[in-house]
């Protein structure tokens, strides 16, 4: 009689025996220029969602292209019923490849380079984020349906296309389709693995606030022999805001920024210190030395736990060649915080605007412009699902997978819990140096191969979680 077991065992081993024919497939989503920011790729972004659409379908999906305001969406349900439902989540737009110069490959033509540690690499735009990862789930379905003729589990999955644009169609999509989407967990690729070997599991995301800020002081730039010390710098009164904004011990300095922040519970303190992480070799490769956020702090509760306030972008005057001496009329900075659990990102945002204010002299203005507004989402350890995937990647990976955290945010996830009312388990099998959004983007053999075989057993895992 054959066992569950079984036809797990057939399942990985017919993964591993279609792993060429796994990579060819790849390599032609891969070479699909899907740039969801650039108007000029809009015919290709819908082209690589009729392609997943009709790959999704030659696996005995009810799989279709949905229309949007923006790049659309494809959508694919393998259901029987009466069985755990879970929503798989990926996207399948890229960034744009510039600067095209440091690319040593054409970026949308996927090549194998062999690697120092005996691995090869997978270098091409979209081969980690997210067209590789995506594609784990996809094989791990084709491999169960290619022995078992069905699924462990219901599946329905959810491609987007303008992830890496602001995701401006997510969610009135998943307003107008949250009954067809429901699901009893979400599942998401997109994501790295603690180490080169361990596998993880991300449950904490901070949330995020972006903000652009100009600074307007005289009506145009001055000499500055004939105005100099009389008239108002617009770049001096944009460095006294920016001084402002840190303390001394590296906290930030915005009034009321840390109301509702709750200290990092001593148990999940403690599992964080147990894992394998060199807080020195993680700043040395950078090329640093010293931490430089809030004393106190652990590098591992700094980026993972604490928020933060960071400048992203500072201009004005003269910026090209040689010297020009003027005083700026205006002056330019992009600056983001990170969110931690208990930040409301509406009330930081106004807290920093006030801040700011504050500092502008009277006969000077200031503006601001939004780059991003999204909670922190965590999602509980002890959930059922989580310790079944859990168990899968330990098995797989045949060390202990970890639970983790990451100082990035996805307000994607934060969507899914409040328009689906679902959390999710993020998955994901890239590495940090995987150059994602940078030339010569990477994905490790070994992470796609894994990756396949990490799906296949989560899927049958998922299949004995009970409500």
């Amino acid at each position: 009689m054959t066992t569950p077991r079984d036809m797990l065992e057939r399942a990985l081993a017919h993964a591993d025996k279609a792993l060429d024919d796994n990579l060819e497939r790849l390599f032609q989503l891969i070479r699909i220029p899907s740039v969801s920011t650039d108007p000029a790729y809009k015919a290709d972004c819908r082209r690589a969602a009729e392609w997943l659409a009709a790959d999704l379908s030659s696996i005995g999906f009810d799989a279709s292209v949905r229309d949007t305001i923006g790049h659309p969406m494809v959508v694919g349900h393998r259901k029987v019923g009466e069985r755990p439902h879970v929503l798989f989540y990926g996207h399948y737009d890229v960034q744009p490849v510039d600067p095209l110069a440091l690319w040593e490959s054409d970026p949308f033509e996927p090549v194998l380079k062999p690697l120092a540690n005996g691995d090869t690499a997978i270098v091409a735009r979209g081969a980690s984020d997210d067209k590789g990862q995506l594609m784990t789930f996809v094989e791990a379905c084709r491999a169960w349906m290619a022995v078992a003729g069905e699924l462990p589990v219901d599946v329905s999955i959810l491609f987007e296309g303008e992830e890496e644009s602001g995701s401006a169609s997510l969610g009135p999509f998943l307003d107008a389709s949250a009954e067809e989407l429901k699901t009893d967990v979400v599942l998401v690729c997109d994501t790295d693995m603690w180490d080169h070997d361990t596998p993880a599991i991300t449950t904490m995301l901070r949330g995020l606030v972006g903000q652009e800020i100009e600074i307007s002081c005289a009506d145009r730039d001055l000499h500055s022999g004939m105005f100099g010390n009389a008239a108002r710098n617009a770049l001096q009164v944009m460095g006294d805001v920016i001084a402002s904004l840190r303390n001394p011990d590296g906290s930030c300095a915005v009034p009321g920024f840390y109301d509702g922040v709750t200290p990092l519970p001593e148990d999940v303190k403690a599992q964080w210190q147990r894992l394998p992480f060199d807080e020195k070799a993680f700043l040395s490769d950078i090329g640093l030395t010293i931490p430089a956020g809030e004393s106190g702090y652990s590098v591992l509760e700094q980026v993972w736990a604490r928020p933060s306030c960071e400048i992203n972008g500072l201009w004005g005057g003269y910026m090209e060649p040689g010297f020009k001496t003027v005083i700026p009329a205006k002056a330019h900075a992009k600056i983001s915080f990170r969110l931690v659990a208990g930040q409301d990102p509406l009330r930081i945002r106004e807290a920093f605007q006030a801040h700011v204010r504050a500092q502008i002299p009277t006969d000077c203005t200031v503006t601001f412009k939004d780059h991003g507004l999204s909670p922190a989402v965590g999602m509980p350890i002890d959930s059922a699902p989580l310790q079944a995937s859990l168990k899968a990647l330990t098995e797989e990976w045949e060390t202990e997978a970890a639970v983790a955290g990451t100082g990035g945010s996805i307000p994607i996830i934060g969507e899914f819990q409040r328009r689906l009312g679902a959390d999710a388990l993020l998955i994901g099998f890239g590495r940090f140096d995987n150059r994602i959004h940078s030339p010569n983007e990477k994905y490790d053999l070994s992470s796609y191969r894994k990756g396949i075989r990490s799906w296949i057993r989560i899927l049958a895992a998922l299949a004995d979680v009970k409500d």
